[in-house]
Parts: structure tokens; sequence; C-alpha cells
């Protein structure tokens, strides 16, 4: 069970409707953390604000698009009376799958502002509160694509670079204030999201995750920050941090292919 004493009363999750977000929030509900949870579609958000409420949370939700900035003021106003005691940043997909040259630049600013300018603004917000009061969590939830070039993935491979780079470094501002930071590297999980860009999650030997495998071990090693590499892809953030830079971009480029059925 998670330390509510140090985490709670209430947790944010963002991108907490499906997927590895909706797991987060089940076993926070489970373990008597409150809930606000924020994500684009209002179906699926209320579905998972249901399955917590009957489990004993309270709970929140905001249907809101991230992309938007005024996105912001509405989640610190609807959360100005709450004591927030973790924030869990799960909304990070890639917008724009186009190669680089062939899409508005506006498109993969939208990358941008989803990967990284909102989840700056959302931690900035929730843990200057948590650093006052000594006590807080904070989980970013990165990918393995940021260890290496991919193609069509030019910015949102990048922003995940960022993303871990941010959470190492504000882990280190935050240790000796009693806040954890944690990111979260995913490899394959077997989310919503990834089904629908088309992921063969059955291919022979291919490491797998399950969300709410992913929720759990990140739950429980929250304290073990700044780096968590989730299920069994150890091994290939490991490739992915070689010297050989051409070979693993290649590499990778082509075990992305078999994994979208393209070759």
């Amino acid at each position: 069970m998670i330390d509510t004493t140090k985490y709670g009363p209430w947790a944010v999750i963002a991108g907490g409707s499906e997927g590895v977000g909706a797991e987060f929030a089940a076993q926070l509900a489970g373990d008597g953390v409150d809930l606000v949870l924020i994500a684009r579609k209002p179906g699926p958000l209320d579905e998972t604000a249901s399955r917590c409420r009957e489990l004993g949370a309270q709970v929140r939700t905001l249907a809101v698009d991230l992309v938007d900035p005024e996105s912001i003021s509405r989640i610190m106003s609807e959360t100005a009376d709450l004591e927030i005691g973790l924030l869990i940043y799960n909304a990070g997909a890639n917008t724009c799958s186009e190669p680089f040259l062939d899409a508005d630049l506006e498109r993969f600013g939208q990358v941008i502002d989803l990967n990284v300018t909102r989840m700056l603004e959302l931690v900035q917000h929730f843990a200057r509160p948590m650093r006052s009061r000594g006590r807080g969590g904070i989980v970013l939830i990165g990918s393995i694509a940021g260890t290496h070039g991919s193609m069509r993935q030019s910015v949102y491979t990048g922003v995940k670079a960022f993303s871990r780079l941010f959470a190492e470094s504000l882990w280190l501002e935050l240790r000796e204030h009693g806040v954890d930071v944690l990111e979260v590297l995913l490899g394959v999980t077997r989310t919503p999201a990834m089904a629908r860009v088309g992921l063969n999650f059955d291919i022979p030997g291919l490491a797998v995750s399950e969300p709410a495998d992913v929720a759990r071990q990140a739950l429980a090693n929250l304290a073990a920050g700044p780096v968590l590499i989730a299920g069994d892809n150890a091994v290939r953030v490991q490739q992915g941090s070689g010297p050989d830079r051409a070979a693993i971009v290649l590499g990778a480029h082509r075990m992305l292919q078999q994994l979208l059925g393209r070759q």
C-alpha cells in the first residue's frame, strides 16, 4: 500500500482515463487516496471515475485537452481547495507522426506542449506546495523511445529524452526536501493507445507490459527514483544507450517496423 500520509490525501493524474493512468487511479483509490482525474475524452474518464468511487475514493474529473494552454488555469482553479500529495503525468502521446519536413511546425509544437510545456507547468504548480510541506511525490511517465531516434517520431523522441533528464534533475533538487520524483520508462505496453496505433503485441519474444503491473511497480518504487524501467525492458534501454548510434537507430527502426506490421 502507498503511504497516504506522504502522498495524500489527493492525487492528480493527467491522462487518468485509460491504460496505465486508469490503473494508477484504481490502485490509489484502493489505498485510500482521493483523485483528480484529467483526460480529454469524457466517456472513459467517467468510467474510470465510477470504478474508483466504488473503491471508496472521492473523485473529481476534468475533461480538458492539455494541448490547450487554457487547460492549466482550469486545473489550478478546480484543485485550489485540495492538498495534492501526488502528481502523475501520464499524458504524453505523439500527436504528429509525420516526417519532420511534411507537417506544419504548429503540429509539432503541440507535441512539445503536451509532453513538455504542460508537464512543466503542472509540476511547478503542484510541487512547490509539496516542497513547503516537506512531503509528496511526482511520477512522470516516459518512454524508451527517448533513448534513440525514430522515423516519424523526430519531435516525440526528443521530448521523451527531455522528460527523463528533467526528472533526474528534479529528483536531485527535491530529494532533500522530502519530495520523491520518479520517471517511469515504458516499453510496449498493452494500452488502448498503443493498440490504436496498430502495435503487434504478439511478436515472439517481445516484452509486453500490462498497465496494472506498470502502475503497481511504479507506486512500489516511488521513493527509489529517479528512473524506473518498467517491465522487462532494461536490456532495450541499455541497447539504446550504446556508442554506435547508427547501429542502434537502424536496429530500433527495424524493430518498430515489425511492431507495426510493415515488414
